[in-house]
């Protein structure tokens, strides 16, 4: 066998260089699909750009015009957060109180938990979209169930300022299978040696909850916090599909507004520039999780 030969045999054969080849997918994976593809979105972000035509540096005129010139812009935030910060503890209540009804195993049990988990499969899927424009039309659902109990209205839900996006909200909450399943993994984990503990003192099943139950979930209810929250800033098939940002932009989330720039006014630098300034946001609403994580998440050891 020829040196060189000999020399790529012991190379090949090393650890270090097979780590690096199984590596090599994600790596490659990660600059082409997500690296680079940020810094091309930033370096528009400084233009003038409407994808047909080459782009035109004009420096930091789409974030100072995004601030000062754009209201539509400013209702976007107020939407979405409004969205995230009402449908995001609610979704994680409901998913905490699912739970604790499943954490018992019965023969129903699996079952439960697969049909719970569903929605959270296809919630944000365009067929639901649909059909939950359908459910709360006029003549939807929603109005015919109310019919059946004495309420005879056509109320229209989602041309009404004050519940437009509480149509949104509900879609979301009815998605919380994925933290329940994550809840439900959390409670299994909890000693049973604990709750015995507390039995012995004399403590109810409300005490047990506070004093026992919820201070061992707050990890997971930090986690399930910080994922969701995330998800919530970047909400887009609800609004798109069932509202269209309407009535009077209250339900124009973020990410919509992000995609009309580009795609509806051919403005895609200026949506590059939303871009970076909603991963700004969730940076900074992440980083405030954070740092209030010592004063309430429990850590064991």
């Amino acid at each position: 066998m020829k040196p060189t030969s000999k020399k790529l045999y012991k190379f090949l054969n090393k650890e270090k260089t097979a780590g690096v080849v199984f590596c090599l997918p994600f790596i490659i994976g990660f600059l082409v699909f997500l690296i680079i593809p940020m810094g091309i979105s930033f370096y528009y972000s400084l233009c003038d750009y409407d994808i047909l035509s080459p782009p035109e540096f004009v420096g930091l005129k789409n974030y100072i015009d995004m601030f000062t010139n754009d209201e539509v812009f400013w209702h976007s935030i107020k939407a979405t957060l409004y969205f995230a910060l009402v449908s995001v503890p609610l979704r994680l209540i409901f998913a905490l109180l699912v739970a604790m009804i499943l954490v018992k195993p019965t023969k129903a049990t699996g079952f439960y938990r697969a049909a719970y988990y569903l929605p959270s499969i296809i919630g944000g899927s365009v067929a639901v979209a649909i059909l939950w424009k359908r459910m709360f039309a006029p003549d939807g659902v929603v109005n015919s169930i109310l019919g059946m109990i004495g309420i005879d209205t056509n109320f229209a839900w989602l041309s009404d300022t004050r519940t437009a996006i509480w149509t949104l909200i509900l879609l979301a909450v009815w998605q919380f299978g994925s933290s329940m399943l994550i809840f439900l993994s959390a409670l299994k984990q909890i000693p049973k040696s604990l709750y015995e503990a507390a039995d012995v003192d004399g403590a109810g099943k409300v005490t047990k909850f506070f004093r026992v139950t919820l201070p061992l979930l707050t990890p997971t209810i930090f986690f399930n916090l910080v994922m969701q929250m995330i998800n919530g800033f970047l909400a887009f098939t609800q609004s798109l599909i069932i509202t269209q940002g309407k009535p009077m932009d209250t339900t124009l989330f973020y990410a919509v507004y992000m995609y009309q720039q580009s795609f509806s006014f051919s403005k895609s630098g200026y949506a590059s520039a939303m871009a970076w300034v909603m991963l700004g946001i969730i940076a900074v609403i992440t980083f405030v999780l954070f740092k209030t994580k010592k004063y309430w998440v429990y850590e064991q050891g």
